[in-house]
């Protein structure tokens, strides 16, 4: 029996900035906040009307616990509409807008708020396990000689800081970075740098392009206190171009490896949204969907091989949906780096991969690159780990929309070996 019709709606998102090497001006809460009220706003039903509000976070802030709830109150929600927080690595996101089609395929929920947020450039700087256990025995210290004591024993290694962000991007299971994992599929798929370096550029182009012709209708402009305001992704960079990218070191394989800053997805603040509800919802409020979440799909994987996961997860949704890979009209495969993103596309297309990893008795087939990220991606949109799931899932439907197509498949790989993907239909 098939599940449900879950109903896209609306959507939104802000823009997404680019770390400075300093905090950046909003904690994730601000972002969420920025960007849903005006979502709100013109809707015909009132945040109190909402059955949920659901948020990928993966490192919200320590006054931001269940950030979710932070966020519903804040929008004006209510005391009576329940809030909580999903992670999923990359996917949180894709995990928000999951939950919330669960529930409301259950009958759990009738409206929800789907989305998620995050301010790398506020990720914490600890202190390490030795200050910490000094500190301690300082706080314990109760006489004035007790105190001079532990000063006594205080050591300059202390002092070294611990980056909670450098920690988060590395897989404690297999000891490898993020990065590290994509030069596994670089060497895997023989990817030239060349290659990279180009899908890179293009990302770039392609964000550019959506700009000057008006694709990102997506974006509320945010403002903060002191009556500044951003309109627009700030770390693309139009002027990019191969040779300039040819000459940036490795940063995880060093001398001799392949991934660069320059290839990679950056560090970035933002948040994005959808509002998503049931058929009873849609009579209620008269509302008009935009489109319907089809089907979303899980899959792990080795976690040194973890950039392979939208190749698992997008195999099964496919299958589980009786559809080909060419029945998918438009692609986004989050850009996590492009030598990764180049590794889907190769081991979509590899017989020996499909037969011997997926199990099935061909290869998946070829993704066209004039259907995939056509926009750009998270090497020149950014990677707001907790919002991407979200961000691309709601503008792939705006590109099916524009292109006048029917079904589009937006994935993720995940740290710690982990794919999702999900079937998003525009009904438009």
């Amino acid at each position: 029996m098939s599940q449900p019709a879950v109903y896209i709606i609306d959507g939104s998102r802000t823009p997404f900035l680019k770390a400075q090497g300093r905090p950046g001006p909003f904690q994730a809460s601000d972002l969420a906040v920025a960007c849903a009220k005006p979502l709100l706003l013109r809707q015909p039903f009132d945040p109190e009307e909402l059955d949920d509000v659901i948020v990928g976070s993966v490192s919200p802030g320590p006054d931001e616990a269940n950030i979710a709830r932070v966020i519903a109150l804040r929008l004006g929600c209510g005391h009576q509409v329940p809030a909580w927080t999903v992670q999923r690595n990359c996917a949180s996101g894709m995990q928000a807008i999951d939950s919330a089609c669960k529930n409301l395929a259950l009958g759990n929920s009738e409206l929800v708020l789907a989305g998620g947020t995050e301010a790398m450039s506020h990720s914490p700087v600890l202190y390490n396990r030795p200050m910490v256990n000094w500190l301690g025995e300082l706080y314990r210290s109760r006489s004035a000689w007790q105190k001079v004591k532990a000063f006594t024993r205080i050591r300059p290694g202390f002092f070294v800081p611990v980056i909670a962000l450098k920690k988060g991007l590395r897989d404690p299971v297999v000891g490898l970075s993020m990065g590290q994992t994509a030069e596994n599929l670089v060497h895997r798929f023989r990817i030239p740098r060349d290659h990279m370096d180009h899908y890179a550029v293009q990302s770039h182009q392609r964000l550019h392009h959506a700009q000057e012709n008006g694709y990102l209708e997506e974006i509320e402009t945010i403002f903060d206190n002191e009556g500044r305001f951003w309109d627009h992704d700030n770390g693309v960079r139009p002027d990019s171009d191969a040779q300039k990218l040819a000459k940036l070191a490795p940063v995880f394989d060093r001398p001799y490896g392949t991934v660069t800053a320059g290839n990679s997805a950056q560090i970035t603040d933002g948040a994005a949204w959808m509002v998503l509800a049931s058929e009873t919802a849609v009579k209620r409020y008269n509302l008009s969907p935009v489109g319907i979440i089809k089907a979303i799909h899980w899959a792990a994987l080795d976690p040194a091989q973890m950039g392979l996961g939208p190749v698992h997860a997008s195999a099964a949704l496919l299958s589980e949906q009786q559809l080909e890979l060419a029945d998918i009209d438009y692609w986004e495969i989050n850009e996590a780096f492009a030598g990764q993103v180049l590794a889907c596309v190769t081991a979509c297309q590899s017989d020996d991969y499909c037969k011997s990893e997926l199990g099935l008795d061909k290869a998946l087939g070829e993704i066209p690159h004039e259907r995939l990220n056509v926009d750009g991606g998270a090497i020149s949109v950014g990677h707001p780990v907790g919002a991407s799931g979200t961000r691309i899932a709601h503008h792939l439907l705006n590109v099916l929309q524009r292109n006048h197509a029917r079904f589009g498949i937006a994935t993720l790989c995940i740290g710690g070996g982990q794919g999702g993907a999900v079937l998003v239909e525009n009904i438009q």
